[in-house]
């Protein structure tokens, strides 16, 4: 199917919002994409881009983008928490040497792809909140803050955890706080800094380190298992002295780390299933969601910019290789919805094995190392599936 004029509207201007828009504009769509935000800021902090991802980058022309904006990680390093002794140390750079792993901060990744959408003809549209979904008519539509109807043949929502274009598909849903919270900070670097993430492990916590932007600054994610309630938001500001308490039981380089946040953000982890329908046809129109939109995941295997950037390609592929777009959108759900379930089930079973504590502890702990002596190729074979995988062939 030709989408040489075909007008798309994407909601959001995220990392899946922005790489599909980049894929169909390249494919000749008219893309407008909806941003509710006044402009495009610095938020977030670091992220990291597997080489399943990486691929969709380059296949969209911007290997040479990422290259520049990131640091090229070399290993991963699994480390004892409270005694700063390491475990098992996977050598990316020797062991995948023809793959990329990237740290960079997820403000340069925005950046990269909104000058990559708009360089393909994309076009922008900010302060576009949205205030209903409307899938009644013919054609799918958006009423804006403001009372704005806007009608699309094609509408995608790319529009994040909270995503109405979601709730118009599939219902209200109620997710579950799953008992853990997180921090998230950024701080400048030590000198020497390497290009290595770091997982700091101990009991009902753990604590995820990178380095990003050449080496100046350093990433800091930290999981704390509790009991009381906190709220699903990436813009809520606490105390440090309370992330610092969490680990006050870590290793000496784990609380000179701590010492020097600031101001770090704290938020609730929250399960979300995903969703059970990704699209919908309408007599002269239809609908599609991506990324957050159709598959929150926990940030225990860092896939969720990955994960987006997979469907991005695929729903954009999908499009331009069926007949009619009732097809393609059911060969997208098709080809999506299996792997990012198990990408999901995955990232739970980490926070898992990163939080153990007493006899299963140690077992676990003294197994890592033994495999990490004998076979550490082995180790990273286990992700062959989701590192090895290319959308893009």
């Amino acid at each position: 199917m030709s989408l040489i004029g075909q007008e798309v509207t994407v909601v959001g201007a995220g990392v899946a919002g922005l790489a599909v828009a980049r894929a169909l504009a390249l494919r000749g769509a008219s893309v407008t994409v909806l941003e509710q935000a006044d402009a495009i800021r610095e938020v977030g902090a670091g992220l990291q881009i597997s080489p399943n991802g990486a691929a969709v980058l380059r296949a969209l022309g911007l290997q040479g983008a990422l290259d520049a904006a990131s640091l090229r990680g070399q290993a991963v390093e699994l480390i004892d928490g409270p005694s700063g002794e390491g475990v098992v140390r996977l050598d990316l750079a020797r062991l995948r040497p023809g793959q990329g792993y990237h740290f960079l901060h997820r403000a340069d990744l925005i950046s990269l792809l909104l000058h990559a959408a708009t360089e393909a003809g994309v076009t922008l549209r900010l302060l576009s909140r949205i205030e209903a979904v409307d899938l009644a008519g013919a054609k799918p539509a958006v009423l804006l803050e403001g009372g704005q109807r806007l009608e699309a043949s094609l509408l995608i929502g790319a529009d994040g955890l909270h995503s109405r274009m979601r709730t118009a598909l599939n219902g209200a849903e109620t997710p579950f706080f799953t008992g853990q919270v997180a921090w998230r900070a950024v701080i400048a670097a030590e000198p020497g800094a390497q290009p290595v993430a770091e997982v700091h492990m101990g009991p009902g916590r753990h604590l995820v380190s990178y380095p990003l932007r050449g080496g100046t600054l350093r990433n800091i994610v930290a999981v704390e298992e509790r009991s009381r309630w906190a709220e699903e938001s990436w813009t809520l500001r606490d105390d440090p002295m309370d992330l610092r308490l969490a680990f006050a039981g870590f290793s000496p380089r784990v609380r000179g780390w701590l010492d020097r946040v600031e101001d770090p953000w704290l938020w609730g982890l929250f399960r979300h299933p995903v969703a059970d329908r990704w699209t919908k046809g309408l007599s002269d129109g239809a609908v599609a969601i991506l990324g957050d939109a159709a598959h929150p995941t926990l940030p225990f295997l860092a896939q969720g910019a990955s994960m987006a950037l997979e469907d991005a390609w695929v729903l954009a592929d999908s499009l331009a290789r069926h007949d009619s777009v009732a097809a393609a959108l059911a060969a997208y759900q098709a080809a999506r919805k299996p792997r990012t379930t198990r990408i999901v089930a995955a990232a739970d079973a980490n926070a898992r094995a990163y939080h153990l504590s007493g006899l299963p502890r140690l077992v676990g702990h003294t197994g890592l190392r033994l495999l990490g002596r004998m076979s550490p190729g082995t180790m990273l074979s286990r992700f062959d599936w989701l590192y090895g995988h290319d959308v893009t062939v």
